[in-house]
C-alpha cells in the first residue's frame, strides 16, 4: 500500500477509534465523567497504537476492516484487538495509582 492511501485509511480508522473509544467508555460505570477525556486520550494516542505497530498502520487496518465489512466488524476487531491490551495496561496504570495519559 503507497503512503498516501495508507494515510487516507488511516485518517477514517482513526475517526472509527474515536467513535469506538467514546461509545465504549460511555458504557463503563467506573469510568467517572471527570476521567472520561482523559481515558478517551489513553485509548486513541499514538503510545497506546504503537503497543501494535507503526501507529498509522494500525489506524489504517482499523479503517481498512470499516471499508471492506462495516461498522461492526471493525469494532469488533478492536474489541478482539486492541481492547484487551488496553485494559491490561488501564489495571497496571491504576495499580500504579495514575491513570492519566502521559503523552
Amino acid at each position: 500500500m503507497e503512503e498516501s492511501e495508507k494515510r487516507t485509511k488511516a485518517w477514517v480508522g482513526d475517526a472509527v477509534l474515536a467513535l469506538y473509544a467514546r461509545e465504549w467508555i460511555l458504557r463503563q460505570t467506573d469510568i467517572p465523567q471527570t476521567e472520561r477525556s482523559a481515558v478517551f486520550k489513553a485509548m486513541t494516542c499514538n503510545q497506546f497504537l504503537s503497543s501494535f505497530g507503526q501507529p498509522t498502520q494500525v489506524e489504517a487496518d482499523i479503517g481498512i476492516v470499516y471499508e471492506t465489512e462495516g461498522l461492526q466488524a471493525a469494532f469488533a476487531y478492536m474489541e478482539e484487538r486492541l481492547l484487551p491490551v488496553f485494559m491490561k495496561q488501564r489495571r497496571n496504570a491504576k495499580r500504579a495509582g495514575s491513570w492519566r495519559d502521559k503523552r
